[in-house]
């Protein structure tokens, strides 16, 4: 399985819209994506103010997700919710 972390660090000057992240946003990805799992997570100690995990149950799908024709429109979103700069992690699922 992989899964693909993207999440957002926190920062005096970071701005968030949690409830724009959860309601449109991460919609919009797992209709482009049709991952098998979806997990979004508010910071609450660390690092990050908000992140999201899509697990999905090949490198196939996972690079399929990547490839889609509304990653455009992904990516654009992301200022309607936040001034973060993502990060993404793409790991392996071993346990």
């Amino acid at each position: 399985m992989i899964k693909l972390t993207v999440s957002y660090p926190k920062g005096d000057d970071i701005t968030f819209d949690h409830d724009y992240y959860a309601n449109s946003h991460v919609p919009m990805c797992s209709d482009a994506f049709n991952p098998v799992r979806v997990e979004l997570d508010r910071g609450i100690d660390g690092p990050s103010v908000a992140s999201v995990s899509f697990y999905f149950e090949s490198m196939d799908a996972f690079s399929a997700a990547m490839a889609s024709p509304r990653m455009g429109d992904i990516m654009g979103d992301v200022g309607n919710y936040t001034n973060a700069v993502p990060t993404m992690q793409t790991s392996e699922v071993v346990s």
